[in-house]
């Protein structure tokens, strides 16, 4: 079954992002993860089949192992959703969670292993990443000294913008806040990059979200998907140069060569780049949850 998008008119206030459509109960928040795509921030016209159900698996695998910061996650089990939620569960089995609802910060939490992306083109202009001066010499694909936090605000519209260690403190007006979140953001990198390593993944880069519930501060959103990380076969890696990706940068670098201006609308995909990303979220998926 695809779902590009649903409308449970009567399971209250909805609203859209860019892969999820989120159901407001109250306390609670009902996440339905769509088989849309987005990249560039624009939202492809096509689905990517099954994307959705794979998405929320590695989600949830991941915040099952993460036990150093609160999670929002209530249930995935459909049955123990609200009653009016029981008539679409065809629908909403495997790709949906009930969370706690949250206030997001406004910061997109990055963290870096990796020489790769927007850090790679910063390091050739300037010898640096965001805060940090890093050796001479590195090329494209190196593996970081040190994980590297790099934080950037979440757009409503447009582009996420990098920004300094110290920018994310004034915007958030609380340094033990932001040194948390900092501190929480490098651990969860490093202990997940372990567990996928021995399953023969690289995680190149990630981002997290963070919220609060009740004042506490609580991991949201997505968590180490293809979508929001960089994942690359430990068996084909060889710095220097581009890597396989089992992730969304398979889209980007298709979106690129087709001189796409990057702005909406989208292009439509043709079917063997869908093919292909597919298979590539799947291999994700079935290396880690095997």
């Amino acid at each position: 079954m695809i779902v590009y998008e649903t409308k449970f008119s009567d399971l209250g206030k909805g609203y859209r992002g860019k892969v999820r459509d989120i159901y407001d109960f109250g306390r609670y928040l009902l996440l339905v993860t769509t088989d849309r795509v987005s990249a560039f921030d624009a939202v492809m016209p096509d689905p990517i089949p099954d994307k959705g159900f794979i998405l929320n698996q590695i989600s949830l695998y991941w915040f099952k192992k993460e036990n150093n910061v609160p999670n929002h996650i209530i249930t995935a089990e459909v049955s123990e959703f609200p009653p009016a939620c029981q008539k679409y569960a065809p629908i909403l089995e495997g790709r949906s969670v009930l969370v706690k609802k949250a206030n997001p910060l406004p910061i997109e939490c990055i963290v870096r292993g990796y020489l790769t992306g927007s850090a790679l083109k910063e390091y050739k202009e300037t010898g640096r990443v965001c805060d940090y001066r890093l050796p001479p010499g590195l090329v494209e694909g190196d593996a970081l000294p040190e994980p590297l936090f790099t934080p950037a605000t979440k757009a409503r519209q447009g582009h996420d913008v990098n920004i300094t260690y110290k920018e994310m403190v004034e915007i958030l007006a609380d340094r033990k806040l932001s040194e948390k979140i900092r501190d929480l953001s490098i651990l969860i990198y490093k202990n997940a990059s372990k567990i996928a390593l021995k399953k023969g993944i690289i995680i190149a880069d990630t981002k997290f979200e963070f919220g609060l519930v009740d004042g506490e501060l609580t991991l949201i959103d997505e968590l180490i998907t293809p979508d929001s990380s960089r994942f690359w076969p430990l068996e084909t890696y060889s710095p220097g140069g581009p890597q396989e990706s089992l992730d969304k940068q398979y889209l980007r670098n298709y979106l690129i060569s087709t001189g796409w201006n990057k702005n909406p609308p989208a292009p439509k995909l043709p079917k063997e780049i869908i093919v292909n990303l597919r298979k590539r979220y799947f291999e994700v998926m079935n290396r880690l949850l095997k």
